[in-house]
C-alpha cells in the first residue's frame, strides 16, 4: 500500500541525489586548473544525460529484473515496462516502484562521473563517452545486481546500505585502472597541481554533503528511524574525518588546509556509506575517525609511489568506500537493522563483507582496464601532447570558462 509520506520522502532522496552530481562538477572543477574545468565538470554533467538513457533503455532491467543465475537481471523492465505506480514488495513496499527506479538512477549516474577526477586533464571527451557506456554497462550494472538486485553476493548475505562497493570502491578502483593505462600529465607545472578555484571545491563539498543525506537516508526506502540514524551517521562520520584530516595534516604538513578538510569530509562520506543503516552513532564517529586517517596516508602513499591520480579519487572513494565496507562487518549490530558484526560476535557477516568488497574491487579495475584497451584500439584514449599542453577546454569544446 503507497505511503505518501514514504514517497515524497523517496522523491526528495533522489533529488539530493541528483544534486551530487552537479555538486561533484564543481568539486573536481576547482580542483583542476583553470584550462581543463570546463571538460572535467562536462564529464560529470553529461553523465545525468547518458546514462539516464541507458538506466531507462534496459539498465534497471538488468539490475532489478528478475534475477538469472545470481549473475544478471532479466528484461522484464525494458523501457519501464511494468514500473508503474505500484510498489514492489522486494524495492520498497509502501512507494511507487517508479520512484526506486527514479532513486537507483542517480546512483547509476554519479557513479562513473566519480572516476573522471583521477584523468583529469588528459583523456579525449569522445573515448570518455564511450568509456561512459560501457563503463555502466558491464561493470556498474552487474555489480549493483550482485549487490542489490537479487544476485549471487546478496544471496550470500553482504550487505551495503548505500553503496560502499556498488560504488565507492568500484569507482575508486577503476580510477586506479585508469591511472595506470592512461599514464602521468606530460606537461604540469605547478599551477597545474594547484586548485584553481577552492571556492568552487567548497561548494561542491557543501552540494556532496547536502546530498549524501539523501544519498544515505534514502536506503531504507521510507521515512522512518532506520533513515533517522543513516542521516545521523553520515553527519557523524564526516564531521570526524573532516577533523581528524585537519589534524594530521596540520601537524604534517605545518598548515591548516581548507582544501583538505574538504577532502577529509567526503572521505568520511564515502566510509560511512555501506554502514549508514547498520551502525550505531558510536561506531559512526569510529569509522570518521578511521576514514580521516586512512584516507590521508593513502593519499600521501599514492603521491610517494607517483601514481598520477589527479583528484585522489582512489585514496577518498576508492580506500573510503573499500573501508567501510569491510567495517560494516565489524560494527553492524541487529538492533539497527538485522545484521550483526564481528565485534558482536558474528564472523560469518565479516569474512563475507571481506570477500565482496575485494571481489568487486579486482572486478571493477580488471574490467576497467580491459575498457580502455579496447576503446584504444579504435580511438586514442588520451589527447595528443599539443592538446593536453594548451588545455581540453579549448583544444576539445573551444569553450573558455574565464575570459579575463
Amino acid at each position: 500500500m503507497i505511503n505518501s509520506g514514504d514517497t515524497a520522502f523517496v522523491i526528495v532522496c533522489a533529488a539530493l541525489v541528483c544534486l551530487m552530481t552537479p555538486g561533484l562538477a564543481f568539486f573536481y572543477g576547482g580542483l583542476v586548473s583553470r584550462k581543463n574545468v570546463l571538460t572535467i565538470m562536462m564529464q560529470s554533467f553529461v553523465s545525468m544525460g547518458v546514462v539516464t538513457i541507458i538506466w531507462f533503455l534496459f539498465g534497471f532491467s538488468l539490475t532489478f529484473g528478475p534475477d538469472v543465475h545470481g549473475i544478471i537481471g532479466g528484461l522484464k523492465y525494458l523501457c519501464l515496462n511494468g514500473v508503474g505506480m505500484s510498489p514492489n514488495p522486494n524495492y520498497g513496499s509502501t512507494i511507487p516502484f517508479i520512484t526506486f527506479f527514479s532513486y537507483q538512477q542517480m546512483f547509476a549516474i554519479i557513479t562513473p562521473a566519480l572516476i573522471t577526477g583521477a584523468f583529469a586533464d588528459r583523456v579525449n571527451f569522445k573515448s570518455y563517452l564511450v568509456f561512459l557506456i560501457a563503463w555502466s554497462i558491464l561493470i556498474y550494472i552487474p555489480l549493483a545486481h550482485w549487490v542489490w538486485g537479487g544476485g549471487f553476493l546478496q544471496q550470500l548475505g553482504v550487505v551495503d546500505f548505500a553503496g560502499g562497493i556498488v560504488v565507492h570502491a568500484s569507482a575508486g578502483l577503476a580510477a586506479l585502472a585508469s591511472v595506470f593505462f592512461v599514464g602521468k600529465r606530460k606537461h604540469i607545472s605547478k599551477a597545474d597541481l594547484e586548485p584553481h578555484n577552492i571556492t568552487h571545491v567548497a561548494l561542491g563539498t557543501a552540494l556532496l554533503w547536502f546530498g549524501w543525506f539523501g544519498f544515505n537516508a534514502g536506503g531504507g526506502l521510507a521515512a522512518n528511524s532506520l533513515a533517522s540514524i543513516a542521516f545521523i551517521n553520515t553527519d557523524i562520520c564526516a564531521s570526524v574525518a573532516m577533523v581528524t584530516w585537519l589534524v594530521i595534516s596540520w601537524i604534517k604538513e605545518k598548515n591548516p588546509s581548507f582544501v583538505g578538510i574538504l577532502t577529509g569530509s567526503v572521505a568520511g562520506l564515502a566510509t560511512i556509506t555501506p554502514a549508514a543503516g547498520y551502525v550505531e552513532p558510536w561506531a559512526a564517529a569510529l569509522m570518521g575517525l578511521a576514514a580521516g586517517a586512512v584516507c590521508y596516508y593513502a593519499v600521501q602513499f599514492r603521491q610517494k609511489v607517483h601514481w598520477d591520480d589527479a583528484l585522489d579519487v582512489w585514496g577518498v572513494h576508492g580506500v573510503g568506500g573499500i573501508l567501510g565496507s569491510i567495517l560494516v562487518g565489524v560494527f553492524a549490530v541487529k538492533s539497527v537493522n538485522g545484521v550483526d558484526g564481528l565485534f558482536y560476535g558474528d564472523f560469518h557477516q565479516f569474512g563475507i563483507q571481506l570477500f565482496a568488497t575485494v571481489f568487486a574491487s579486482v572486478y571493477a579495475f580488471v574490467i576497467t582496464y580491459l575498457i580502455l584497451k579496447v576503446i584504444n584500439c579504435f580511438m586514442p584514449v588520451r589527447v595528443s601532447e599539443e592538446e593536453e599542453k594548451i588545455g581540453l577546454d579549448i583544444s576539445i569544446h573551444r569553450e573558455e570558462a574565464y575570459r579575463i
